[in-house]
């Protein structure tokens, strides 16, 4: 299923973190080779808010500012080294909703798709500069 195959949301209610983390399976499914085996070696995790220790690291006051993370060792820093944990790209799902619903004419897959695809960049070892520069869409 694509991203333009998606259904509009027609409750009253959010989209909860098993609808995020569906939206995120749709993107991997529409990576092209070899990105989409990396995509599936990193976890993604859903939560409503960044932590506020991650949010005072980051230097960050509103929460509703930091719509995803990258938690985890690039690739070009993998070659030779033991990782010490698994990789993780953290959706945080109200700043997304505020966005999305701020934004109005974007629909929520291609907008979960962008943050994720985003902090998936960082795995690759992309700069905010590099993602900016390649794949400026919405930043």
């Amino acid at each position: 299923m694509g991203m333009s195959d998606q259904a509009p949301w027609t409750n009253s209610l959010p989209p909860d973190d098993a609808a995020f983390l569906a939206l995120v399976t749709t993107a991997i499914a529409d990576l092209p080779a070899p990105f989409d085996a990396h995509a599936r070696a990193v976890a993604v995790q859903v939560v409503d808010f960044a932590p506020d220790a991650i949010l005072d690291e980051m230097g960050i006051e509103d929460p509703f500012e930091l719509t995803g993370l990258y938690d985890g060792t690039p690739l070009p820093d993998k070659l030779g080294e033991q990782a010490l944990g698994p990789d993780t790209i953290w959706l945080f799902r109200r700043p997304i909703l505020d966005e999305w619903v701020a934004r109005g004419d974007v629909p929520l897959g291609h907008l979960v798709a962008h943050v994720y695809l985003h902090e998936l960049a960082h795995h690759f070892g992309w700069s905010d500069a590099d993602i900016a520069r390649i794949a400026p869409w919405m930043d």
